[in-house]
């Protein structure tokens, strides 16, 4: 019985490709008790909200209850704005964002399902979003766990273990289980 990582990408031409290096790294990091689900996006080279969140509509009810949830760039905005405004019949085990930007952030409603851990995660040194982005994105979900990263980009070195153990240490959860 694995436990499920959906994993969501970040958005621009070539992501799918640059993010699966990520992908990669926290499912080894995970190790074989977890099944890390990597989709590609709709349209990444120009993201648009409504069919990114419908694509994460789709995923997330795929996966069985208590599965992680990680978006990384504009990934994990969308995923944060979905799971803030969208009526979720099951809630994750746990939300990991990524270098998130925080575009349109103050329009949210911000109700995340209660109860459930969120951590962000921002390089101080990015170079794609920049770092004042994680502040307003901590500002808006002050029940976040905050992770400011040195040396490691926008891209986080391609390592992903932070995220990975942040996941293992989930209280009693770590992820949904299914057969495979």
């Amino acid at each position: 019985m694995k436990k499920q990582v959906l994993f969501i990408q970040g958005g621009g031409e070539g992501a799918y490709a640059e993010d699966e290096a990520l992908a990669v790294s926290l499912q080894r990091a995970l190790g074989s008790e977890y099944g890390v689900i990597y989709p590609h996006m709709p349209n990444e080279d120009d993201p648009q909200y409504e069919p990114w969140a419908a694509q994460i509509a789709l995923e997330h009810g795929a996966l069985g209850d208590g599965a992680i949830l990680v978006g990384h760039s504009v990934g994990g905005t969308v995923l944060l704005r979905y799971l803030s405004e969208a009526q979720i019949d099951k809630p994750p085990g746990g939300i990991f964002v990524i270098a998130a930007p925080a575009w349109g952030a103050e329009e949210w409603q911000a109700d995340l399902p209660l109860g459930v851990p969120l951590f962000l995660y921002h390089g101080r040194d990015d170079e794609i979003v920049p770092y004042e982005h994680l502040a307003q994105l901590a500002q808006k979900f002050p029940q976040a766990t905050v992770r400011a990263v040195e040396g490691r980009g926008h891209q986080f070195g391609n390592d992903l273990g932070m995220v990975a153990e942040n996941i293992k240490g989930l209280p009693g959860r770590g992820g949904a289980s299914r057969k495979g």
